[in-house]
């Protein structure tokens, strides 16, 4: 953990990766200020959190009210400058080879992506005039290559991982430093409805770990692991004939 981190904003936190991040930053003398969506939930990882000594503010809200979001953040802000922001949360649609209705498409959009726009824009301007600063977006492999059984989740990530570049180069002027997630397979509630084969899966604090170890060596992209990284970098640079070809063959197999 970096020596300077002393306040650090999680979204998402009521289970899966969020929870785990949560749980390892948690320490004497860390500030948590935990998003998630669902109450209950939430309230049990910010007691266990306080119970590892961090101090804990939680709010159940929804990361597509841009209002709500932001009045919240502030406040938090306000009362102690964050150090780390981490756009943790995220959904997919569930529904594999089956497709994706309207709704589902629109609902993954509003979470993945603009729920990242509505957790970092209103800190932006504050850690610019702070001059420092930290910002992980959570992406995915998925973004590598737009993948038949999850279309709309392939994009939000591919949009987030596009935009946690570019930010990466834009704010590092400004001493803000921008990191993109990119896991592939991780044990979490989201993981829990695939009917399929899913390599290399590691567990949640596995997950954290690993994220907390390149977010503290800033890291601009944190890719694992390994092997799944290297077949979705190697799938998204093959000729599109190529690849497509595979991923027909892979839904296939589901």
């Amino acid at each position: 953990m970096a020596t300077n981190l002393r306040h650090v904003l999680i979204t998402g936190a009521s289970s899966g990766i969020g929870e785990a991040l949560a749980l390892f930053y948690a320490a004497p003398g860390i500030g948590l200020a935990l998003i998630g969506r669902n109450r209950e939930r939430l309230a049990v990882v910010a007691d266990a959190c306080r119970a590892r000594g961090a101090e804990v503010e939680s709010a159940a809200l929804d990361v597509t009210d841009r209002a709500a979001m932001a009045a919240w953040i502030e406040r938090i802000d306000d009362a102690r400058s964050l150090d780390l922001v981490i756009a943790n949360a995220g959904v997919s649609t569930g529904r594999g080879a089956q497709g994706e209705d309207e709704a589902a498409i629109r609902r993954v959009f509003a979470i993945n992506l603009d729920g990242v726009l509505n957790t970092v824009l209103p800190l932006l301007p504050r850690m610019t005039a702070r001059h420092q600063g930290q910002i992980a977006l959570m992406s995915s492999l998925a973004a590598f290559r737009g993948l038949p059984t999850g279309p709309s989740y392939s994009a939000s990530k591919a949009a987030v991982k596009a935009l946690g570049e570019a930010w990466r180069l834009k704010l590092a002027p400004d001493g803000i430093r921008v990191s993109v997630i990119c896991p592939g397979f991780v044990t979490t509630r989201m993981t829990a409805r695939n009917n399929f084969h899913m390599p290399f899966l590691l567990s949640a604090e596995q997950a954290a770990s690993i994220i907390a170890r390149g977010l503290a060596r800033d890291h601009g992209r944190i890719a694992f692991p390994l092997p799944m990284t290297a077949l979705c970098w190697l799938v998204g640079a093959l000729p599109w004939r190529l690849s497509d070809a595979f991923l027909r063959r892979v839904a296939r197999g589901r």
